[in-house]
């Protein structure tokens, strides 16, 4: 099963991204943490060993509640335990500077989809990803 770590404050983009999920047909596990400070606190718990298992990928909204995309995307790169893991961080809206600044982290920045046949698409290659079919691009 793949396991997928969202962090979104936005219920709507959630059903949107589940409904993307299950048409694909596959099975997965999706955790969802809703702002900076709950997916700060994943980070933590995975520093201390507490967290298993981990997330084949982690899809990142960059505009969060208490802590923002960007101070999270720093954490987790900066966290050996989760370093590793594949961020793929979606936006509306970014400025260059934000968007050079997730490229240099190693994460992947996507602009949100509008509607369901593009999250649909995106959820096919998350997962693919997920199983190493794949590696999505910049």
């Amino acid at each position: 099963m793949q396991r997928i770590l969202m962090i979104e404050d936005n219920p709507a983009d959630v059903v949107l991204w589940r409904m993307a999920l299950d048409g694909c047909g596959e099975k997965y596990s999706l955790e969802i943490l809703p702002d900076g400070e709950a997916a700060l606190k994943f980070v933590h718990t995975h520093r201390a060993g507490l967290h298993k298992p981990e997330p084949c990928v982690i899809l990142l909204d960059l505009y969060l509640p208490k802590h923002n995309g960007m101070e999270v995307l720093r954490a987790i790169k900066d966290e050996p335990a989760l370093a590793h893991i594949t961020v793929l961080v979606w936006t509306s809206v970014a400025s260059q500077r934000d968007l050079r600044e997730v490229e240099r982290l190693g994460a992947i920045c996507r602009q949100k989809p509008l509607g369901l046949a593009e999250f649909e698409q995106l959820a096919l290659e998350v997962l693919a990803m997920c199983k190493g079919t794949v590696s999505l691009s910049h």
